[in-house]
């Protein structure tokens, strides 16, 4: 009861500096349960829609799958009389056909895309009794003939359509214009599907290309009838008619479920991944801080000691401290969660993707998880300091506060720590010589680490050297009050190497993800201008080209030649009876012209002849295939060919690396018609000194399909260039929390740091510093740590990066980049990150009354 009251005592009186510690328990915190409320959210909204969409037991093609576009580009779809034959089974009170296709775009009159900005699909299919399940129609009537559709009232409102308006829709089977006669609302949250409805006629007619067609079969149960038993029976009735995937109204929603849950996976772990690292930063801010209040308590323990105070008290004492500071940080941070959750919810809102606030998830176990995180994360950092408290002796008390380093520990620490980050660095060279990127990756998480843990330890050795170096160079020019700041900054290299190595993760992290992003960029912009021969590439979003779109490409005027690339499903059996389903690439002849690949065996225009075919060099090598080899193709929903090796490609690029070609010619002998796909990305070269024209030319052609982006090999750099800086634009936000957090670690320090010098600041006082010179030598000191943090963190940042750059070198990404810019950037950055940080303890230690200073103990 003593220590617990002793504890709470201490607490509350040094509540001003815990609060800061506090902040990161709550940010870390915060951030965990946000992206478990976040994440969890989403999933219900996901797991409602899927099961009031979902009919009693779902009829579809053996073939069809989730989310996949078939390879013909028109979907998969099962006879009209699978439909009369299921409304045959016991147990069926009602049977209808459903019509439903994802690779379509919708279009105004302006020829702009009235589907979701965020990726999700638009939908089209025909108005059915299942429908009316989640949909409501609000305003209007259902189609009724080929001119007709009805719209979402979401897609409405985002596009300001209304009654009367046409559109225009774009099919693999063609385009047909639509006007709208009504808009349904869900009674559910839609997360950004754009879905249109047409008659069964026309959905049939348009986007199968055939009537008496359907996609799947929507079955209800009659009263008293399971979902499981009128599978059974449907199943039992249809058998021998067809191959059909039949799933109860479960199966179908856990289907579509794990189709959005490895998605939604992604964000959760990448999210909490970055949670983490604001975790493993939180941590040095309170070492750091219980580390300085046990320094300051010194005479206040050894009093304690003196008294009969034993050292498991005393050790207890500052873990109840670091309980409650974990407790009152965690509770404050499973609320601020749920703040940051609604706030994701908005911004992904305003980004197109609806996510209602009715459907907020907070489980049972995300508090428990936050509390759990943010109590054990905390006590255990106070454990070093809490040790370290219970070793102070009773003659303490007759010391001044503070206790002397252990020069010992301090050794053997430095000799740790060294130990740590040559191993470390032998793994990261070792990374860099690796054959496999496979292996190679493995080995370069382990480098990370063991040089992460090195630098951490090894820190309060490197203050000394880093710190005098930095401060020769920026403050021996402001005089003594320069010195005065380099040796505040020296006086306990611990604490200065724990505060720049909560900033050093977070840089470093920065830094290495700059070097891979600007190594990708020039890699890959530097095998464009060696390998790409095409003037111009159109590839498309979530539809592959349409006919219609090939053939506007085909007329467009001054162009030399127009390439189609399509990709089929295909098993390959090598020479030695290997079996290979990764599937082939088929294109028009000049490819060969418009991506120039380097071959080691033939040559790639023999690939296209009658019957031939190319691999790449690692498949080759694998399974000893060389030119004029015969390779056995099963392509999927075609025949079997048996075509010969004609060319090995160099497998030493980024570009179609493992690419198997053959011509449109020999694939065509082999897939029926409707299952040829679609081009998944075309290519064409201007004629000579045509190329402005031709590219204005076919900007013109491909304008009525605004789901294609034409671009010309610059527009093609330049779009990768702004890809990977979002990526790394949104990688930084989430980096940013850690840093934020090392801010507050610099802060605090130098608040008890100011708090531990009192005395001294008020003897400096009275013999003639100014408070503006104590404010400068403050700000000065600041400066120093953040900018030997950044050192460290840059340089290691670099050499990760470095590192990571050679296992891309192996998928052919050979161009180690340094963005020195960026690089500068972040280290003048992190100067400022330093002034803003001393901002409130330099003001609070300028207030101070000099007499008072000077009386304190």
């Amino acid at each position: 009861m003593t220590v617990l009251k002793t504890s709470l005592r201490n607490f509350f009186a040094h509540k001003g500096r815990m609060a800061l510690s506090a902040v990161a328990v709550l940010l870390s915190v915060a951030f965990v349960c946000g992206t478990l409320v976040f994440t969890d959210t989403m999933n219900t909204t996901f797991d409602k829609l899927f099961a009031v969409t979902a009919s009693d037991v779902t009829v579809s093609p053996k073939a069809a799958k989730v989310d996949e576009t078939p390879q013909g580009g028109v979907p998969e779809s099962l006879p009209a009389s699978a439909l009369a034959r299921a409304r045959q089974a016991e147990g069926v009170k009602s049977a209808e056909g459903g019509v439903s296709s994802s690779n379509v775009t919708v279009v105004n009159d302006d020829n702009k895309n009235m589907g979701s900005s965020t990726g999700a699909p638009t939908i089209a299919g025909n108005w059915s009794d299942n429908d009316l399940k989640s949909m409501e129609i609000t305003s209007g009537h259902a189609p009724r003939g080929p001119t007709e559709m009805l719209v979402d009232a979401d897609t409405a409102d985002k596009h300001h359509l209304k009654i009367g308006d046409e559109l225009r829709t774009i099919a693999q089977t063609g385009d047909f214009k639509a006007r709208i006669v009504g808009i349904a609302t869900f009674k559910v949250t839609n997360p950004g599907a754009a879905i249109v409805w047409f008659d069964t006629p026309t959905a049939q007619r348009e986007l199968l290309g055939a009537t008496g067609r359907f996609t799947h079969i929507n079955v209800t149960a009659a009263s008293g009838v399971s979902d499981e038993r009128l599978k059974q029976n449907v199943t039992r009735t249809l058998a021998g008619t067809g191959s059909y995937k039949i799933q109860t109204a479960k199966e179908n929603a856990d289907e579509n479920r794990k189709s959005v849950g490895s998605f939604m996976d992604v964000i959760k772990y990448a999210m909490l991944g970055f949670a983490g690292i604001a975790f493993l930063v939180g941590i040095f801010l309170i070492i750091n801080t219980f580390s300085m209040l046990v320094a300051q308590r010194t005479r206040e323990i050894g009093l304690m000691r003196a008294i009969g105070s034993s050292r498991r008290q005393v050790n207890r004492s500052v873990l109840v401290e670091a309980l409650l500071l974990g407790v009152v940080g965690s509770i404050l941070g499973i609320g601020a969660g749920v703040g940051i959750a609604v706030g994701l919810m908005k911004l992904m809102g305003a980004a197109g993707m609806d996510l209602s606030t009715r459907d907020l998830t907070v489980k049972a176990t995300t508090p428990v998880v936050g509390m759990v995180l943010g109590v054990v994360v905390t006590v255990l950092a106070a454990y070093l300091p809490a040790r370290r408290a219970g070793k102070v002796s009773p003659m303490a008390a007759l010391r001044d506060a503070g206790t002397p380093a252990d020069g010992k520990a301090g050794r053997v620490r430095g000799v740790i720590g060294l130990v740590l980050t040559a191993a470390g660095v032998a793994s990261l060279f070792a990374a860099a010589s690796a054959k496999k990127a496979s292996e190679g990756s493995l080995v370069l998480g382990l480098g990370v680490v063991l040089t992460l843990v090195g630098f951490v330890v090894v820190g309060p050795l490197l203050a000394g050297g880093v710190v005098r170096v930095i401060s020769a160079v920026l403050l021996r020019a402001f005089g003594p009050v320069g010195r005065m700041a380099e040796r505040n900054a020296l006086r306990n290299p611990r604490r200065t190497g724990a505060t720049g190595a909560a900033l050093m993760i977070g840089l470093a992290l920065v830094a290495c993800l700059s070097v891979v992003g600007s190594s990708m960029v020039a890699s890959a912009t530097s095998e464009l201008d060696k390998s790409v021969g095409a003037d111009f590439i159109v590839t498309g979003t979530r539809q592959p080209i349409v006919p219609q779109a090939e053939r506007a490409m085909e007329n467009t005027p001054g162009l030399a030649h127009v390439t189609r690339y399509k990709v089929l499903d295909a098993t390959l059996t090598s020479p030695d009876g290997k079996a290979d389903d990764k599937g082939v690439t088929a294109a028009d002849p000049t490819y060969a012209d418009d991506l120039r690949r380097t071959t080691t065996e033939g040559t790639l225009k023999a690939a296209y002849g009658d019957d031939a075919m190319s691999v790449g060099s690692d498949y080759a090598k694998k399974h000893g295939v060389h030119v004029g080899d015969t390779i056995t193709v099963a392509f999927k929903g075609g025949k079997t060919a048996r075509l010969k090796v004609a060319a090995v490609t160099s497998d030493d690029s980024a570009l179609d690396k493992g690419a198997r070609y053959m011509s449109l010619a020999t694939m065509e002998k082999y897939v029926p018609k409707d299952r040829v796909p679609p081009s998944v990305m075309m290519f064409a070269k201007a004629k000579d000194g045509q190329e402005k024209q031709a590219y204005a030319a076919l900007k013109k052609s491909m304008e009525e399909f605004p789901q294609y982006q034409v671009r010309d090999q610059t527009d093609y750099k330049k779009e990768l260039k702004d890809q990977v800086g979002q990526l790394l634009n949104m990688v930084y936000g989430l980096l940013a929390l850690a840093i934020i957090v090392a801010v507050l670690g610099v802060v605090n320090t130098l608040a008890l740091s100011v708090v531990e010098r009192t005395r001294e600041i008020g003897l400096l006082r009275a013999i003639g510093l100014s408070r503006r010179q104590l404010r400068r030598m403050i700000r000065m000191e600041s400066v120093v740590i953040a900018l030997f943090g950044a050192l460290l963190g840059l340089g290691l940042g670099m050499g990760w990066g470095a590192t990571a750059q050679k296992l891309l070198a192996l998928e052919g990404l050979n161009v180690l980049q340094i963005p020195w810019g960026t690089i500068i950037a972040v280290f003048i950055g992190s100067a400022f990150v330093g002034l803003f940080a001393a901002l409130i303890p330099a003001f609070r230690a300028g207030r101070m009354n000099v007499l008072n200073a000077i009386a304190t103990e």
